[in-house]
C-alpha cells in the first residue's frame, strides 16, 4: 500500500481524508464502555454518563454499526466529567480491554492469532502495526495515526477525538493505550505494556504512545523462546 511520509513516522493513507463532520468510530468505543461501567459502578452511573453525553439511546440500543465521532468524543469526555480522574481511568482501560478481547474473538484475522505469536517479536509488531494502520479511520476518526519505529515503538494520533477539546492533568486516553497493549499481549508479547507519554488534552500536538516489552533483543537465533503453541482467541 502507498504511503505518505512524516519526520520520524509514518501515515495511514486515507486518515487526511475523513473530514470531521463526516469521521465515524467502531462501536466497541462505545458499548464496551457501557459494559465496564456497569460492572465498575452500575447502571445508574452508567445511565449518568451516557445521559451526560446525550447518548441515553446507544445505552438502551448498543449501536452494532459505526458511530459518529463526536458521540464517542462526547460520552468519554461525559466519563471523565462525572468520576473521579483515577476511576474514569480505570473504567476507559477496562473498556479497551474488553475492545481487544472482542477484536481478538470477531475481527483478528485466526491465522494472524495463530502465526503472529510464533514470530520474532518485532516483526509480529510490525505486521500488526500495519493491519491496524489500514484500519486506523475505525478507531482515530478524523485523527492522524503513525507509527515511530524505534527502541521502544512509539505511535501518535494526532487530532484525537479522544483528547479533542479536552483539558487534563495526566494523559487522558486509557481507553487506546489498554486496547493496543490487550492486543499485543496476545499477539506480540504477553508482558507488553503501552504507555501514553504526551497527550493532547495536556497541550500536546498529539498523543504519543510507547509499547514496550522485556527481552526485545530475543535469543541469538532471532526466535523468541518456546512459550508453548498459542491458543487462538
Amino acid at each position: 500500500m502507498p504511503s505518505a511520509r512524516r519526520a520520524k513516522g509514518r501515515r495511514c493513507r486515507g486518515t487526511d481524508a475523513v473530514s470531521e463532520a463526516s469521521a465515524r468510530i467502531g462501536p466497541n468505543a462505545v458499548t464496551r464502555l457501557a459494559e465496564a461501567l456497569r460492572a465498575a459502578r452500575g447502571e445508574p452511573i452508567a445511565t449518568a454518563v451516557f445521559g451526560r453525553a446525550g447518548l441515553a439511546h446507544r445505552l438502551a440500543v448498543p449501536p452494532q454499526r459505526m458511530v459518529p465521532e463526536d458521540e464517542v468524543r462526547a460520552l468519554h469526555a461525559a466519563l471523565r466529567a462525572t468520576l473521579p480522574p483515577a476511576d474514569a481511568a480505570t473504567i476507559a482501560a477496562d473498556a479497551g480491554r474488553r475492545t481487544a478481547d472482542y477484536l481478538l474473538a470477531h475481527r483478528i484475522p485466526r491465522v494472524m492469532r495463530i502465526l503472529l505469536p510464533r514470530l520474532p517479536e518485532r516483526l509480529a509488531a510490525r505486521i500488526l502495526l500495519a493491519a491496524i494502520g489500514r484500519h486506523a479511520w475505525t478507531f482515530a476518526g478524523s485523527g492522524r495515526f503513525a507509527v515511530q519505529w524505534g527502541r521502544p515503538i512509539r505511535f501518535a494520533i494526532a487530532d484525537n477525538p479522544m483528547a479533542r477539546g479536552q483539558a487534563a492533568d495526566r494523559p487522558a486516553c486509557d481507553y487506546c493505550a489498554a486496547t493496543f497493549q490487550g492486543l499485543f499481549r496476545a499477539l506480540v508479547h504477553p508482558a507488553t505494556a503501552v504507555t501514553e507519554t504526551a497527550c493532547e488534552a495536556m497541550g500536546s500536538p498529539s498523543c504519543l504512545f510507547e509499547i514496550r516489552w522485556p527481552g526485545r533483543s530475543g535469543p541469538a537465533d532471532g526466535r523468541r523462546p518456546d512459550r508453548g503453541s498459542p491458543s487462538a482467541a
